[in-house]
């Protein structure tokens, strides 16, 4: 829900737009006619300023395009041609690829009177988690200011003193001791922050909380102004907010959506600044009898509940995935259980049930229940269904390789021949009729190598592959707390993976209730065995899990992408060496 108020404009009062776009890495056309549009909507309301996300002309993260000269020089190029065509009496703030002789940085450019006449480089440089920005960029050294004046008549012959402005880009506002603060000390009031913040869940309650904290302890407003849109394994979540001097929240954009996000504050004209820093820019005079500045609404969009925003943010990653990539449609295994349901009632809600396939391969160990429930999920989805017998695949497989197996018992050999062949008429059906295909194991899985390579982990994107198997249940509840189309059978039934008869998950992997909680404390938090079994946990089960989390590295490897929805995601997070002797 979004409540609104009204602020009365005063002639010290500015109005600021956070332009909360969905940029897409390299399409430095698209996002400069993006920013465009959103330039448009803000003159149609008479702002003053108005900033967009970090790199928002290249999209973020632009990774090893960095490296290549002529994607540098073009993004040059596109800031110039988008700086012609911002509108004359609006201060535009853009973030883009500056170069100064070798050098790159990350960079805001402050744009007026359709030129740019001010670039900021970002000074705190983040290198850990998913971000690589030493890799590729210098630091700026200079934490600038700039000086608003309006063409109002003088008074005793004295122009009017200014207001005071700074700007600075994402982690440069996370640090007591950064930019804003010597920034708010050479006399800024207002902070125009630029972000590209990827989401994981409990980042946004944690953004605000220091967001805030740094308005109140600096006494000055901040527009904090985030990107929107899945970007391979990351989501931005948006959710750009005014903050004011006190350290409330007076406007938020909704998570996950684009959106332009319209607040008004009121500036005291300062006296002593910095004045050599500073960047003077004049705006027109502002009519108090201007109708279209006489009253905002402020719009605060409320915090989405813990499941809601995980499978929004499921949700957009997987959308902007297959849209980004040139895709449409979508192909999934389904096996009558939890984690294909998931993935099915995902994929429906991100690119509408006419993109969505489903198909069911079963062998002479899939139960009818199982294939009952595909059915029953699939026409509560409203999407293709296929069922593909693999039986006669399967027992030619076996037939080959008799006189190789004889006199050896059946193991996970016969088991992984299933699910390599189902990986096989998955990726038929893509090849043959352009469809992606969605992937269906979750993080526990993956953690543990309990799924086979070239076989279900074969696909083109997988959605839940950061989604612990705690969560799937949590998140298919939710789902059908929306509407009803997860079979109750499906949530209630014991996990298997019906490779061999009477399997069952919990014949090779603990108990999920304590399977997630160590993978959680070993994978996320780094706790070694001996701080895990401290927690509680039996010492040979935790000694199994971790044994199978470091052996199966290999496998990750070889994965398709997934969503990173956790502090700490395989892959771009967790980094580890696939030979590796350590133990602990």
């Amino acid at each position: 829900m979004k409540g609104a108020f009204f602020i009365l404009m005063r002639e010290n009062s500015f109005r600021i737009a956070l332009g909360q776009i969905n940029a897409t890495v390299g399409d430095l056309e698209g996002n400069s006619q993006k920013m465009s549009e959103y330039l448009s909507r803000a003159a149609q309301k008479n702002v003053d300023i108005i900033c967009f996300p970090e790199l928002s002309l290249t999209g973020y993260p632009p990774e090893d395009l960095l490296l290549k000269p002529k994607f540098i020089a073009d993004n040059l190029c596109a800031l110039r041609a988008f700086a012609r065509s911002v509108d004359p009496g609006i201060i535009t703030i853009a973030g883009f690829v500056d170069r100064k002789g070798n050098a790159l940085y990350n960079a805001a450019a402050v744009i007026y009177k359709k030129k740019v006449r001010h670039i900021y480089h970002k000074m705190l440089l983040p290198n850990y988690g998913v971000f690589d920005e030493k890799r590729y960029f210098s630091s700026g050294d200079t934490p600038d200011l700039y000086a608003i004046t309006r063409r109002e008549a003088r008074t005793s012959g004295k122009l009017p003193l200014p207001f005071v402005f700074g700007v600075n880009i994402c982690e440069d506002i996370w640090h007591a001791e950064g930019p804003l603060k010597a920034q708010n000390l050479a006399g800024a009031q207002l902070i125009l922050n630029i972000n590209a913040s990827p989401y994981h869940a409990g980042k946004i309650k944690e953004r605000e909380g220091i967001i805030c904290a740094q308005a109140r302890k600096n006494r000055v407003y901040i527009a904090y102004t985030n990107l929107v849109g899945g970007q391979d394994e990351l989501v931005f979540d948006g959710q750009s907010m005014v903050v004011d001097r006190q350290g409330a929240v007076i406007a938020r954009a909704a998570a996950f959506e684009e959106e332009l996000l319209i607040a008004d504050v009121a500036l005291s004209r300062v006296k002593a600044y910095a004045k050599k820093k500073a960047v003077v820019l004049t705006l027109p005079a502002l009519s108090s009898r201007d109708p279209e500045r006489a009253q905002i609404p402020l719009s605060l969009a409320s915090p989405l509940e813990p499941a809601a925003e995980v499978y929004k943010a499921l949700t957009l990653g997987l959308r902007d995935y297959v849209v980004k990539n040139g895709f449409q449609k979508t192909v999934i295994g389904l096996s009558g259980g939890v984690d294909s349901a998931l993935v099915a009632a995902l994929a429906v809600d991100a690119l509408g049930r006419s993109n969505v396939t489903g198909v069911f391969m079963p062998t002479r160990y899939s139960s009818n229940e199982s294939e009952t429930d595909a059915r029953q999920l699939a026409d509560n989805l409203g999407i293709a269904f296929m069922s593909i017998s693999i039986e006669q695949i399967y027992k030619m497989y076996l037939l080959i390789f008799e006189p190789y197996f004889a006199g050896l018992e059946k193991n996970v050999t016969e088991e992984n021949l299933q699910a390599r062949i189902r990986g096989t008429c998955l990726m038929a059906l893509s090849n043959k009729f352009s469809w992606l295909v969605l992937t269906t194991g979750n993080k526990s899985e993956m953690s543990t190598g309990y799924a086979t390579l070239y076989g279900d982990m074969a696909g083109g994107f997988a959605v839940i592959k950061d989604v612990p198997k705690g969560l799937v249940y949590q998140l298919s509840y939710y789902r059908n707390s929306i509407s009803f189309v997860i079979p109750q059978r499906i949530l209630t039934k014991e996990p298997t993976a019906e490779l061999r008869p009477n399997q069952l998950d919990r014949d090779t992997l603990a108990p999920y209730e304590q399977l997630d909680p160590v993978l959680k404390a070993y994978v996320e938090e780094n706790k070694d065995i001996n701080a895990i079994v401290a927690l509680g946990f039996d010492s040979a089960m935790v000694s199994k899990v971790l044994q199978m989390v470091d052996k199966s590295e290999y496998k990750r490897r070889q994965s398709p992408p997934g969503i990173k929805i956790t502090p700490k995601a395989f892959g771009r997070d967790r980094r580890m060496p696939i030979t590796n002797r350590y133990r602990g």
